[in-house]
């Protein structure tokens, strides 16, 4: 098996440490052991990881010293709500959680985005750490700081930038993932590639077979690669003033096809793969990249078992969604494109009739 991997992610005084391995318990505790906390801690998961995973880690924080209260709550994206961090306030107040007392996000996305609003905003804020299971998770939403919960307008638009004290990714997790889960965790680790990274970009497309199968050696690469690109992007724009913006490739298109089908038909990595598919295509009718680099693009999508093309979306629907997203600013949307697989750059003046077009492409005749 691979050796443990560290990745830094340098915020100053909010600086933290990404641990990437199999078998963390021994870290994990010791780590909890000197960090100082409060007795009391809560560990919020939900119905899907909970079974699987949530009795030992509360064991975990047992031995470390702590005593935990176990918070779950439903899976899916329905939860990232208001109502729902309404009740784990009521919760950390009953079970008497001070301004030392932790919480650990357990789970996917949804629980380390509710999980980490929760904490951010708690007396103002107290310690969070992030435990993600899913592969979408360990590459993306756990890692930079960003929480958040959905309205019923838009996602994401009631939130914070608030760090974790660290970020513990336990490979042995994924064992338990189903296809589609490790499908839309590959969604975003494209991303990296064509955001940052060619090399890693051609690594994806040359080991194919490991990468879907989440060979160890492949998957330790991958994830830990994703990760560290992610931390240079965050620990140079902790708060998405500038370089960070090039993270949401994709996901301009991604959000409006999420919206447009409640939330339920596509996953996140689905709809910033069809997103990705689309932001090459605005790359080309710019003349920023061939065509031959947006067939690449797509044929990665495609081996890795990720859609091309979304059902059950309008183009009108789609377009209207684009000026609720909170990357759009002054009514202009900054849309993240190609130069190359590995060079991006943002752009604010993107016409209509391409957005259309490009968006028409995606959508399943």
């Amino acid at each position: 098996m691979p050796e443990m991997k560290e990745v830094r992610v340098e915020l100053g005084k909010d600086s933290y440490t990404i641990y990437i391995g199999h078998g963390l318990t021994d870290t994990f505790v010791r780590w909890v052991q000197g960090k100082g906390y409060s007795r009391r801690a809560l560990l919020v998961t939900d119905s899907n990881v909970g079974p699987h995973y949530a009795q030992r880690v509360l064991q975990l924080l047992r031995t470390a010293g702590l005593e935990p209260e176990l918070a779950e709550v439903p899976a899916g994206e329905s939860t990232k709500c208001l109502a729902e961090a309404e009740r784990l306030y009521t919760r950390c107040i009953e079970t008497g959680l001070d301004r030392r007392s932790p919480i650990f996000a357990l789970g996917g996305g949804v629980v380390g985005d509710l999980a980490g609003f929760i904490a951010a905003t708690y007396m103002r804020g107290v310690p969070f750490v992030q435990l993600p299971t899913s592969l979408l998770a360990q590459v993306d939403s756990s890692v930079g700081g960003k929480v958040a919960v959905d309205h019923a307008l838009g996602k994401n638009l009631i939130g914070a930038f608030y760090q974790p004290d660290a970020v513990f990714i336990e490979l042995d997790c994924l064992r338990t993932l189903p296809p589609r889960e490790i499908y839309t965790g590959l969604g975003e680790i494209i991303k990296y590639g064509i955001i940052y990274d060619a090399d890693f970009f051609k690594f994806l497309e040359d080991n194919q077979q490991a990468v879907l199968a989440l060979a160890p050696e492949a998957a330790s690469h991958m994830i830990a690669r994703s990760c560290e690109i992610k931390a240079a992007v965050v620990s140079q724009d902790e708060k998405e003033n500038g370089l960070r913006r090039i993270l949401n490739f994709g996901h301009t298109i991604g959000h409006t096809i999420e919206k447009e089908t409640g939330y339920l038909r596509y996953n996140h990595g689905e709809a910033v793969a069809i997103g990705m598919a689309g932001a090459a295509d605005i790359s080309v009718q710019l003349g920023l990249i061939p065509q031959s680099t947006a067939d690449r693009v797509e044929a990665l999508i495609k081996a890795l078992h990720l859609p091309l093309q979304a059902a059950g979306c309008t183009v009108e629907g789609m377009y209207a969604d684009i000026f609720h997203d909170k990357k759009t600013v002054g009514g202009k949307v900054n849309w993240v494109l190609m130069t190359d697989i590995g060079q991006v750059i943002s752009r604010n003046d993107v016409p209509a009739d391409i957005v259309r077009a490009a968006m028409q492409r995606r959508l399943e005749q």
